[in-house]
């Protein structure tokens, strides 16, 4: 433990994705249907992933798992390859690339982009390891590439073809190489305010790319996927894996010296804090990871959410902001935000004779919340009252915004914070008084 304790941040972190992918992979060979696991894994590899697919429908619980494994370990295998050092940044990067690996991101998909990224290196003649984090969110835009692989122009899909594979790796060449100059552009429209930072240029990009392959040349928006899949859910499965992992989370960082007031500080820091492990101490870091995760997943079981492969992957796309400022303290009012508007619009939906879809553990809600947390520096800045107006403007534009896109990016809520910080970042700066003026990076 004292080598662990005397580990870099860069190092500490590298362990923990580790622990990661192998907690995935050991959890795919426990799994009942284990059998079929190979098999389920060509099933998600070879239909399309347009949000949002349950893979748990599509392949099996095994085969999420162990997609969700090999996902998890590849990212960490860029930062070995390529000798890259990771950050907070990176554990957003990883985690959310791995929660989207039971929805719309598998070991097939994510190539093209990366092999983008790649040739942006190669002509800019920077360190491939520099840019991991851009190879990962790249793959924010997986479901296109998918379903220009399998089924593009067509509706139903077709299977892996020639054509396909060439246009998917020319799309995901061109994505992954303008990427790096759009999110180093990303925080100057957001201001910092939106965390899942790299939403905003990965959105931007599906909706060119969706109006036009689709839009303009006339070709047929392929249908989401039928809302029965999403039935396919295990509860138990969710909350035995999250409560063992991140039980473990919280263990190790109390092994590793992590004091109950240490966390508290966290909690209670005036300071606007945007990396955790730095500040803090890896074992800080690591007590979050686990309280954030379990305060997650209590949320989803209070409302009432159907856990299938969705809601399984969203738990650690909201998690993923753990190590870059979201915590427990700042994420509630934006819960209450959320939960504030569903009740408010299902009443007035009542008075206007509308056909409600809003409720607060509806799939598309629970979804959209995963991403709201990005919006927790407003409460760090402003206060909670502003996080949960946040929360509500999120939750009225989230269900919309995937008309632009069409369903082909992961980011979609992201995307959404990224257009709130446009509408209220603005008014809050000419009208509200910050709650905190110090900064700590």
């Amino acid at each position: 433990m004292k080598k662990i304790r005397q580990l870099s941040e860069g190092s500490f972190l590298k362990l923990v994705f580790g622990l990661f992918a192998l907690a995935f992979l050991a959890a795919a060979v426990c799994m009942p249907d284990r059998a079929d696991m190979f098999s389920g894994l060509w099933r998600i590899l070879s239909q399309p992933g347009k949000i949002s697919t349950n893979y748990f429908a599509l392949g099996g619980y095994a085969a999420t798992l162990l997609n969700m494994g090999l996902v998890c370990a590849i990212c960490l295998g860029l930062f070995l390859v390529f000798r890259g050092t990771p950050s907070n940044v990176s554990t957003l990067a990883v985690l959310l690339t791995t929660g989207f690996a039971s929805w719309g991101i598998h070991v097939l998909n994510i190539w093209p982009t990366i092999l983008g990224v790649l040739l942006y290196a190669l002509v800019k003649k920077e360190k491939p390891g520099s840019l991991v984090n851009a190879m990962l969110f790249s793959t924010g835009i997986a479901p296109l590439i998918t379903d220009l692989m399998v089924r593009y122009p067509n509706a139903e899909t077709v299977g892996f073809n020639l054509p396909g594979v060439l246009l998917a790796l020319a799309v995901g060449l061109a994505i992954g190489f303008f990427l790096p100059a759009g999110l180093a552009f990303s925080p100057k429209v957001h201001k910092g305010f939106d965390l899942y930072s790299a939403a905003l240029p990965i959105g931007m990009t599906a909706f060119f790319l969706n109006a036009v392959l689709y839009k303009t040349l006339g070709v047929a928006l392929p249908a989401a996927p039928g809302a029965e899949t999403l039935a396919v859910a295990s509860r138990m499965t969710t909350n035995v894996f999250c409560c063992v992992l991140f039980g473990v989370c919280i263990l190790l960082a109390l092994v590793l010296g992590c004091r109950p007031r240490d966390y508290w500080r966290l909690l209670t820091d005036p300071a606007l804090v945007t990396n955790f492990s730095s500040t803090y101490g890896n074992a800080v870091f690591l007590m979050n990871l686990g309280v954030f995760g379990l305060f997650i997943l209590g949320y989803y079981n209070l409302i009432g959410a159907t856990f299938n492969g969705v809601t399984f992957g969203i738990l650690f796309c909201m998690l993923a902001t753990c190590n870059s400022g979201s915590h427990p303290g700042n994420v509630w009012p934006i819960m209450a935000g959320y939960y504030l508007a569903s009740v408010v619009c299902a009443w007035l939906s009542g008075l206007v004779g509308g056909s409600f879809a809003g409720a607060i553990n509806a799939q598309a809600i629970c979804v959209g919340l995963c991403y709201a947390n990005g919006l927790s520096p407003i409460c760090d800045k402003y206060g909670w009252p502003f996080g949960i107006l946040a929360g509500v403007m999120h939750y009225l534009l989230v269900t919309s915004v995937p008309n632009l896109h069409g369903g082909f990016c992961l980011y979609n809520g992201g995307f959404t914070a990224a257009l709130i910080c446009l509408i209220l970042v603005p008014q809050l700066e000419r009208f509200a008084h910050e709650k905190r003026l110090t900064s700590k990076t």
